[in-house]
């Protein structure tokens, strides 16, 4: 296949060389020996404010926040796949990825399906598993594929590079990222030789009508 495929890296982590930043160099290594071409993004130190509900994405197709937000809009229409990236505070995502992530998801319009999607958290002890179910729903919410490894998509630290000591949390993201690579050659393969799956109007409904 010629196709290069193209992967944005969202990192929530606010350190430049904390232990996301490890684990997101395993993957990164994979995606060089299989020349996929990726944009790594650190956000955790950005002025990135949440959602407001104002709904003129709307009528615009972008947030009226004009910040990175709309900036990583535009990376992510044209990427392959996601990877998004967050340490563990109290038991949750990072809350300016949080903020990023919601208001990204809510006002890019563009077809996301078969998009495949990848979480990656860290933490001291615990939390993970709490984070990595947060992050994967921005993907169950949009049609996409989760790319998943051996394990839960997690490597423990506290102080920067503390990670490095993990060895079965490294060994995840390169398998991580290899069957991230998998499903983006299977998913195009697929695209070409069979189509795209079946579509219906979509159906809203909610608790009070």
């Amino acid at each position: 296949m010629d196709k290069r495929f193209k992967v944005l890296i969202l990192n929530g982590s606010p350190r430049e060389n904390g232990n996301i930043v490890l684990a997101l160099h395993e993957m990164e290594q994979v995606f060089d020996e299989c020349n996929v071409e990726y944009e790594n993004i650190l956000l955790g130190r950005k002025a990135i404010r949440g959602c407001i509900a104002c709904e003129k994405c709307r009528e615009t197709g972008k947030c009226v926040f004009d910040d990175i937000v709309n900036e990583i809009a535009v990376k992510f229409e044209q990427a392959d796949g996601l990877v998004i990236a967050s340490p563990v505070y109290y038991g949750s995502a990072n809350g300016t990825l949080m903020s990023a992530l919601q208001r990204l998801f809510y006002s890019s319009h563009f077809d996301k399906s078969l998009k495949v999607g990848a979480s990656v958290v860290s933490a001291r002890r615990s939390g993970c598993t709490a984070t990595f179910d947060e992050l994967n729903k921005f993907f169950t919410l949009s049609n996409m594929p989760v790319a998943t490894s051996q394990y839960w998509n997690n490597i423990y630290g506290w102080e920067p590079g503390e990670g490095s000591v993990d060895d079965e949390g490294r060994q995840v993201m390169r398998v991580l990222a290899r069957n991230m690579v998998f499903l983006m050659q299977s998913i195009a393969l697929g695209k070409e030789q069979c189509g795209l799956p079946k579509t219906e109007d979509r159906v809203w409904t909610n608790f009070t009508r």
